[in-house]
């Protein structure tokens, strides 16, 4: 009998993918553990491997295809002693029907919209999940009953529903993001974290608590037809745009700048890399930046004040042991957060040389989930930029993030006489659900006394 290769899911919020390449064709001999096919998802390219044995009968999915679905077919393998024509004609030209209940239990970090119409990719988590459909769009009148009423109208998976009356969470709390807003297994999983909760049902004849945005129609007629293109969202984009979105709006933030004086890390930098051994080919081992120094002060400050090393949920908080510290990546088209473990036990020179490696990786969209999801805080720096000073939006289920600016000579007073000092801005955003002003305050000030003294980092 024919065997299915099914979309794979390559982390636990992917729900579709591109198929970037196949690395094998009709005809070909598999076996267990061969690489088949590169997918790519919102944040990196994987390889795929075969889990049977046989031969390529049918490629369902042709290579460059964009957005399919996590467990559809997109290739059929003949198992040994198998007829291949056979297999590959039985195969059809389409996805069987069967892999569709799978795909419902998929569970995507983004809602999947249509492409032309992007707004709705972007709608904040507790947003109320829409009727599959229109006909059943219930009035504004309905939509409150069916709030009260809880699952009268929440549209749920049997294991959702089965793993939200496990933990004891109403599932009419839960917003959806399956398809036409179903809650599916991944959105308990979130819910218990704390995240994709629905708001409080507002009072008959209140305000919505955020204006809708604009739709793509109304954009259009502002400008003139020709006068632009319009470049399709990529996953990324709408990982990016769904995610930070959600964060503005549920996170209440505050912000605290504080200005460091970073002569004598320079002169530590410097020295370092001078005395730094070098391999065969008379290339230095390692090369400090002022962003490893950043990374880790940041860790050490956290495990100094560790009430702040935490992330939010709604049951409650999360105090963690280590401090797992993002550093924000940029890459063409968007960007991403690979995370250094640990980093309060790691040297300057590991903490270097794991970041280059991550950083090339991410470029090349080579990045494994586990090295980017999750984490404690994160770190933004845009001073190569030359941005003396920016604000920096908190990546859930962070409580923190690390905004670095630029370093510069500025003047400073010192006893009554103006000197010339190397200053750098930094400023920190905080949830304040879980972390105050004054505990905020401490951190930046923990930071600051590292960074100012690099030899405390070592201690």
């Amino acid at each position: 009998m024919p065997i299915n290769i099914l979309m794979p899911a390559l982390s636990p919020t992917m729900e579709k993918g591109n198929l970037a390449r196949w690395l094998k064709k009709e005809g070909d001999k598999v076996k267990s553990g061969d690489v088949i096919a590169e997918i790519e998802t919102d944040k990196a390219t994987m390889e795929v491997e075969a889990v049977d044995e046989g031969t390529i009968a049918k490629i369902l999915v042709p290579e460059g295809t964009q957005d399919v679905p996590v467990n559809d077919v997109i290739a059929v393998l003949a198992g040994d002693g198998e007829d291949v024509k056979s297999a590959g004609a039985s195969a059809g030209a389409k996805p069987s029907a069967g892999a569709a209940p799978a795909k419902a239990e998929a569970s995507p970090t983004p809602a999947s919209p249509p492409p032309a119409s992007p707004p709705p990719a972007a709608a904040p988590a507790h947003a109320a999940a829409p009727a599959p459909k229109p006909a059943a769009a219930p009035a504004p009148q309905a939509a409150s009953s069916s709030q009260a009423n809880g699952h009268a109208r929440t549209f749920s998976s049997p294991l959702a529903r089965r793993l939200a009356k496990e933990v004891g969470i109403d599932v009419a709390r839960i917003a959806g993001t399956g398809p036409h807003g179903r809650v599916v297994a991944r959105d308990v999983a979130e819910a218990k974290s704390g995240k994709g909760l629905k708001a409080p049902a507002a009072a008959p004849g209140a305000a919505p608590a955020i204006a809708p945005s604009m739709s793509d129609k109304q954009i259009l007629a502002l400008y003139e037809p020709g006068s632009y293109e319009i470049v399709p969202h990529d996953g990324m984009r709408r990982t990016i745009a769904q995610r930070l979105t959600a964060a503005v709006q549920t996170i209440p933030t505050f912000y605290l700048t504080i200005d460091c004086e970073i002569g004598k890390l320079l002169a530590a930098r410097e020295e370092i890399n001078a005395s730094a051994p070098k391999d065969k080919e008379k290339k230095p081992l390692y090369k400090l930046s002022v962003n490893d120094f950043v990374i880790k002060a940041m860790a050490v400050a956290l495990q100094k004040i560790p009430n702040c090393n935490v992330s939010w949920t709604e049951g409650g908080m999360l105090k963690h042991k280590h401090s797992d510290i993002g550093v924000a990546v940029a890459m063409p088209g968007g960007l991403i957060t690979p995370i250094i473990r640990k980093a309060e036990t790691k040297t300057l020179s590991t903490i270097s040389n794991e970041m280059k490696d991550f950083a090339a990786r991410a470029r090349a969209r080579k990045l494994k989930p586990d090295e980017y999801q999750g984490g404690t805080t994160a770190v933004s720096n845009l001073g190569m930029y030359g941005i003396s000073h920016f604000t920096a939006v908190i990546n859930p289920p962070h409580a923190t993030i690390l905004a670095v600016g630029t370093s510069e000579e500025r003047p400073v007073v010192r006893g009554g006489k103006i000197e010339i000092a190397q200053m750098m801005s930094v400023t920190l955003s905080c949830d304040h659900r879980a972390i105050d002003g004054a505990l905020g305050a401490e951190l930046i000030g923990a930071f600051k006394q590292l960074i100012e003294n690099p030899v405390m980092m070592m201690v």
